[in-house]
């Protein structure tokens, strides 16, 4: 390959570092004051790396790109598909964006503690509007979430993606309503409280348990739990404590270590090159999915943890057994916050969130009704209230981003990890039996040759493929969660 090429490549993955260093500190260590200095820091690099990649010249360099073997021509498809899409957005507009987005987290922060979805309201409108703009520029062919979909997962599209969503929602509803006329598990959580910092020392412990690199990651704290990759000797995770209920941690840490996992599986000769990433959001979901329901949740998992765990709260779970817990952490109840639902009620979430926003993208909903609107699909979907926008419209972290187009590939990482999970289960044997013993080393192996070394040298449906024999379908995802609740609610 062209020495220049590669160097650019290089320089661009450094750059998305730093841009991810900066986003990430500004979620956990950035003092409140440096709000306005941050948005524009932020503002000043994205500019940069969108003229390191729209420079004329590296249009040239792709098209003799002298490339030697196959990694080197997919290196180079992947810069020619992002410089492609950005030299279709003025620099102007890549830079509001960035300062846009960085006042949007600060806005929607402060909305969150006053508790007013108004003091969000304009930073949405400018979002919202900048998005629609970006997705005019990059091109589509009338349906303008097409285009903010091609950005966390390539290839697909509302025409596709709607009828898979409805039809998983379809499937689960009956399922849900059937469980609400059964008995619920014991609630072993309820009345109690979980010191914060034995909740943190446990989820410190179960990071490298999972196989998580302590020495080229780490665990912070944030209001919404999130991961970062800056490099796959350095991978940045977040999880959040509740002291009513040791859930949000532990499974928040179980499922960015998901995440991190994927980051520290690419290959160090990949390191600083396009292929060192996920072809999209749904596989990188279905990694964290993966190691949160299907391994996380099952009782094997927890005959090995829980007398970890109970040496922490010895008090509060000191006679519960491993079954009650699994039980209990598969619970299904109708609730208002999306990161603690069950695997049930969560895809309705789901639907609820790709609804709006895009409704909100085509302009047929405006952000000064984001949280009637919010709050009428919270009724139609979970048959809940809303009375507080932190149960409904401000409770996610997303949109302060602009983040429109992510919240699908939540349910389609659900369905690759279930696919990923049942190919595991025939091709290592039975991971419960793994799980009860604490032996994760196999698993992760099996995911490091199927999907993490592999990078984004195929598309995200061509490794699932590869790895299952089969694509996107709902079949291995409502088999597994029919087999576990109907054996936890006695169906």
């Amino acid at each position: 390959m062209r020495a220049e090429l590669l160097n650019r490549m290089n320089e661009l993955r450094d750059l998305s570092g730093s841009i991810n260093l900066s986003t990430w500190d500004q979620e956990t260590y950035m003092p409140s004051g440096a709000d306005g200095s941050r948005a524009s820091q932020l503002g000043t690099l994205q500019s940069i790396y969108h003229e390191r990649l729209t420079d004329p010249r590296v249009a040239e360099w792709l098209a003799s790109p002298q490339t030697a073997n196959a990694d080197e021509a997919a290196m180079v498809h992947l810069l020619t598909r992002e410089r492609d899409r950005a030299v279709k957005v003025p620099s102007r507009l890549v830079k509001e964006l960035a300062e846009a987005q960085s006042r949007g987290l600060m806005a929607w922060r402060h909305a969150r503690n006053e508790k007013r979805f108004s003091l969000f309201e304009p930073a949405l409108q400018r979002l919202i509007s900048l998005r629609r703009e970006q997705a005019d520029a990059w091109g589509h062919g009338g349906e303008r979430y097409d285009a903010l979909l091609e950005t966390y997962e390539p290839g697909m599209t509302v025409k596709r993606l709607t009828p898979v969503l409805k039809s998983l929602c379809d499937k689960l509803k009956p399922l849900i309503a059937a469980i609400e006329n059964r008995p619920p598990p014991l609630d072993v959580f309820a009345g109690k409280k979980f010191n914060p910092e034995a909740q943190w020392q446990f989820t410190m412990k179960l990071l490298p348990a999972l196989g998580f690199d302590l020495t080229k990651g780490r665990q912070d704290r944030s209001m919404h739990p999130f991961s970062s990759g800056l490099h796959a000797t350095d991978v940045r995770l977040t999880t959040r404590i509740n002291e009513e209920t040791p859930l949000p941690a532990i499974f928040g840490t179980i499922h960015e270590c998901g995440h991190g996992l994927y980051e520290q599986g690419f290959l160090d000769a990949d390191s600083r090159t396009p292929l060192a990433q996920a072809p999209g959001m749904g596989i990188h979901e279905s990694q964290s999915r993966l190691w949160e329901n299907c391994i996380g949740r099952s009782e094997a998992f927890w005959t090995h943890f829980m007398p970890q765990l109970q040496a922490h709260f010895l008090r509060e779970l000191g006679t519960v057994t491993p079954a009650q817990f699994s039980a209990a952490v598969c619970r299904v109840e109708r609730t208002f916050i999306r990161v603690e639902a069950d695997e049930l009620t969560y895809n309705l979430h789901i639907a609820l969130r790709y609804e709006l926003e895009l409704e909100l993208i085509r302009g047929n909903i405006e952000a000064t009704h984001a949280e009637a609107a919010w709050t009428a699909k919270t009724q139609e979907l979970l048959g809940l209230k809303v009375e507080s926008p932190l149960d409904g419209v401000l409770q996610d972290i997303h949109w302060s981003g602009g983040d429109f187009g992510y919240f699908p590939t939540y349910s389609l990482g659900n369905l690759y990890a279930a696919s990923l999970f049942a190919a595991m289960q025939r091709d290592i044997g039975n991971v419960d039996a793994m799980s009860a013993k604490g032996q994760f080393t196999k698993p992760l192996q099996w995911l490091r040759k199927h999907v993490h070394a592999v990078g984004w040298r195929h598309d995200a449906e061509e490794i699932v493929k590869n790895a299952t024999g089969q694509g996107l379908t709902e079949v291995d995802f409502l088999q597994q969660i029919t087999a576990r609740y109907s054996a936890l609610y006695s169906l």
